[in-house]
């Protein structure tokens, strides 16, 4: 099954949208137990206008996984090497995809100069992480109550195809 990354655009928010509340409420049952109102809480924030302003921001980076013309999932790091987002639809899961976003979101860090990546993770993407290379770090509560993974991934800089780094601190 093929598929391609590229970056998201603003409007790929509401299939961005579609991603993340599909995502979190089919496959990350083992998180929220299909507690009603956890799981409100953690779609809350999921709207298409929240999701164009987080592809919008400019510290931020966000790739869009694309399979048969649909956006099927999606990764989101930011500047100080945040990885807030990593997801793919149900049916989507198991082809390769999130492992491509995960690529994808790792070099632009790289590019940035960001040494380490750093995620709040759910128990059920922790398989997914460790196998690529993330250290488990501890637990912690989100703010929708949910219990947290927390992970961490030093980039090797060597990777990057770019080798730049993002800094505008002396800029003028």
């Amino acid at each position: 099954m093929s598929f391609t990354i590229r970056p998201a655009q603003s409007d790929d928010a509401a299939s961005v949208c579609n991603v993340l509340r599909r995502s979190i409420a089919e496959c990350c049952s083992l998180d929220h137990g299909g507690e009603s109102s956890m799981l409100a809480a953690w779609l809350g924030n999921k709207t298409s206008d929240n999701v164009a302003a987080w592809i919008g921001t400019p510290t931020n980076h966000t790739v869009v996984a694309e399979r048969d013309g649909v956006v099927a999932g999606v990764a989101l790091v930011n500047q100080a090497g945040k990885l807030s987002l990593c997801y793919v639809l149900p049916e989507a899961q198991g082809v390769g995809l999130g492992k491509a976003l995960l690529l994808a979101v790792e070099e632009q860090a790289r590019s940035w100069g960001v040494s380490v990546v750093r995620l709040h993770g759910t128990a059920t993407a922790q398989g997914f992480f460790a196998r690529h290379g993330y250290i488990f770090a501890g637990k912690e509560k989100s703010c929708y109550g949910l219990e947290c993974d927390l992970f961490w991934k030093k980039l090797d800089a060597e990777q990057s195809s770019q080798g730049a780094k993002f800094c505008n601190c002396n800029a003028r």
